[in-house]
């Protein structure tokens, strides 16, 4: 069986605007990779303008044969000008194509608020938000990763239907 921490690579795509508080959510991902044993020189990161982009960004990673999952971070705010829920909408539905046009994983960390202004208490709940999604969109790229390895390996669950965790 493959051992992802060790030989696999991560494409980690984050839109460039709300940096600041993406980083959070990058950073907790990191983290929680390597608690499941990534290192952290298996997982490569691109920043692209905006949120739109990153399912572009998302098909040539999985396309290049470097990459065992992808992970795109985006908050998708409104501004005022146009419906940010569209916006969102192509991402997931442009990331979701990809994982399924290439056969690559692909996890979606973009996040659409009802409502986000620019004020401490915003910026303080959705760092706090933003982290726990990292942590959040981490398990779920070492689960299905793993889910995977089990099935290219056409081994069966254990009695519970689900593995323990950490099982390789």
């Amino acid at each position: 069986m493959r051992n992802n921490t060790q030989n696999g690579r991560i494409a980690y795509i984050q839109s460039s605007w709300h940096s600041a508080l993406l980083a959070h959510s990058r950073l907790a991902f990191y983290d929680r990779m390597a608690h499941h044993g990534w290192a952290l020189n298996r997982i490569d990161t691109y920043d692209v303008p905006g949120a739109f982009e990153i399912p572009l960004m998302a098909r040539r990673a999985a396309l290049s044969g470097r990459y065992d999952a992808i992970v795109g971070a985006a908050l998708v705010v409104n501004g005022g000008i146009y419906r940010h829920e569209f916006v969102a909408q192509a991402v997931v539905d442009g990331l979701m194509r990809v994982q399924l046009e290439t056969n690559i994983p692909v996890f979606s960390m973009s996040l659409t608020p009802h409502h986000f202004h620019s004020h401490a208490d915003h910026e303080k709940f959705f760092s706090d938000h933003l982290k726990h999604k990292g942590e959040e969109v981490a398990d779920a790229c070492e689960g299905m990763l793993n889910a995977l390895n089990r099935f290219e390996l056409d081994l069966p669950p254990n009695d519970a239907g689900q593995d323990a965790p950490g099982h390789r």
